[in-house]
């Protein structure tokens, strides 16, 4: 493993990651993304999401180097499809936007999640930024 690849590891947390991503559901349902104020995104919006939190779901622990870094390769993936699909609705929020940042610091990628939080409503000002 290389040093770039290992520095990302130790930064990875993919239990963590099937937690926040369940904040990132109940986030997403108080701001009524999942029902009709979505906007007629609620039905690509709900896939997206229940397709990222089945890849997260088998995660109690992180797995070894390689695996951990595949992993968390697969589940930036899902995170990435779920953010061009909010960015398809109004669903935004400062909070939203925090947990978007958050999956993708669990996912060993903080500066992608520091951009893509403020496209989801993260506050420039955020005092979590």
């Amino acid at each position: 493993m290389g040093d770039d690849d290992y520095r990302r590891y130790v930064r990875i947390n993919l239990p963590h990651a099937r937690t926040i991503v369940a904040r990132i559901g109940r986030s997403l349902e108080a701001l009524g993304a999942f029902g009709e104020a979505g906007d007629g995104g609620a039905i690509a919006l709900h896939g997206a999401f229940e397709a990222l939190e089945r890849e997260a779901q088998p995660f109690d622990e992180d797995p070894a180097e390689k695996d951990a870094i595949l992993s968390a390769d697969a589940l930036a993936e899902r995170v990435r499809t779920l953010v061009s699909t909010i960015l398809e609705t109004p669903a935004r929020g400062d909070r939203l936007g925090q947990l978007v940042r958050n999956l993708f610091e669990c996912l060993g990628l903080p500066e992608e999640g520091a951009a893509v939080a403020l496209r989801c409503g993260e506050r420039p000002d955020s005092p979590l930024r």
